[in-house]
């Protein structure tokens, strides 16, 4: 039996290495080890940023790539925390009643769904940002 509330927490807080996927679907989940490859590249980014500076032009690519990963983890939090039991139970729990209490919403759910849109518009923003910044700076004569 799936849980929804559970479900919801895990996309939030451990979503990056795919354990929501995991949870849902079985260790046999492509799309749950893909999910590691932005995330890794992500932190591959900070890493270069740390060696080089903020001039390497290598992390001005994975660093957004990695907030708008992060982002769409908080928009796949809120379209689980969102599913209607109903919907849930069909989903994922195939072959119980609709009814069933595991798709149920509960206050921990709204709290993760508030926290994702929190935190995936800050990602979202931040991402947008940083690559607009850097590519503005790139493309600005030096002064003289």
């Amino acid at each position: 039996m799936k849980n929804k509330t559970l479900t919801t927490w895990l996309t939030l807080v451990f979503g990056p290495i795919g354990l929501h996927r995991f949870y849902l679907y079985g260790w046999r989940d492509m799309m749950g080890w893909l999910i590691l490859i932005p995330t890794l590249l992500g932190l591959f980014g900070f890493q270069r940023v740390d060696d080089f500076g903020l001039d390497d032009r290598v992390s001005w690519i994975l660093l957004p790539i990695f907030g708008f990963h992060l982002a769409a983890l908080c928009l796949t939090a809120i379209v689980y925390g969102l599913m209607t039991r109903e919907a849930w139970n069909a989903k994922f729990n195939p072959g119980m009643a609709p009814e069933q209490v595991a798709g149920q919403t509960s206050w921990a759910t709204i709290g993760a769904i508030v926290i994702s849109l929190m935190l995936g518009t800050v990602f979202l923003l931040s991402a947008l940002a940083y690559a607009f910044q850097r590519y503005f700076e790139y493309t600005q004569p030096p002064l003289a």
